[in-house]
C-alpha cells in the first residue's frame, strides 16, 4: 500500500460564515501568481490559475455542506496531483495562493499535505 499524505490530516470542523464566503468569492475572482518569476510565464500563470479557481470554486460550491478541514484538504489533493508535473517555481507560488485559501478557512496547518505535493514550502 502506498502513502497517502491525507492519512496526516487531522481532522476538525470550520467556522463558515457570510463572511468567509465573501473572501472566498473575492479570492476566486482576484489575479493569481503575480510574483511568478520568469521571462515567459503568463501560459504557465493562466493554468495553475486555473486550477486554482477551479479549487476554489468547489471549496465555494461543498463547503457549507462540508465544514470540515479534511473535507478542504481532498479538494486541495485533487489539485495538487494536478500540479504534479509543474515546475518547482510554479508549484511553489500555487502553494502561496493555496495558504491563502487555508487562511480563509482558519486552517493552520495541511499537516504535511501541500509539503507532500509541492516539496516543502
Amino acid at each position: 500500500m502506498d502513502y497517502n499524505p491525507i492519512d496526516d490530516v487531522i481532522d476538525e470542523a470550520l467556522f463558515i460564515d457570510a463572511k468567509v464566503m465573501e473572501q472566498l468569492k473575492a479570492f476566486r475572482l482576484a489575479p493569481k501568481l503575480q510574483m511568478l518569476p520568469g521571462d515567459d510565464v503568463d501560459a504557465e500563470r493562466q493554468r495553475l490559475s486555473a486550477m486554482i479557481d477551479a479549487l476554489t470554486a468547489r471549496i465555494i460550491e461543498g463547503i457549507e455542506a462540508h465544514p470540515r478541514k479534511l473535507w478542504v484538504m481532498r479538494e486541495f489533493q485533487q489539485s495538487l496531483e494536478l500540479m504534479d508535473g509543474e515546475d518547482t517555481e510554479g508549484r511553489e507560488h500555487a502553494g502561496m495562493e493555496l495558504e491563502q485559501v487555508m487562511d480563509i478557512l482558519g486552517i493552520e496547518s495541511s499537516d504535511g499535505l501541500l509539503a507532500a505535493y509541492l516539496g516543502g514550502i
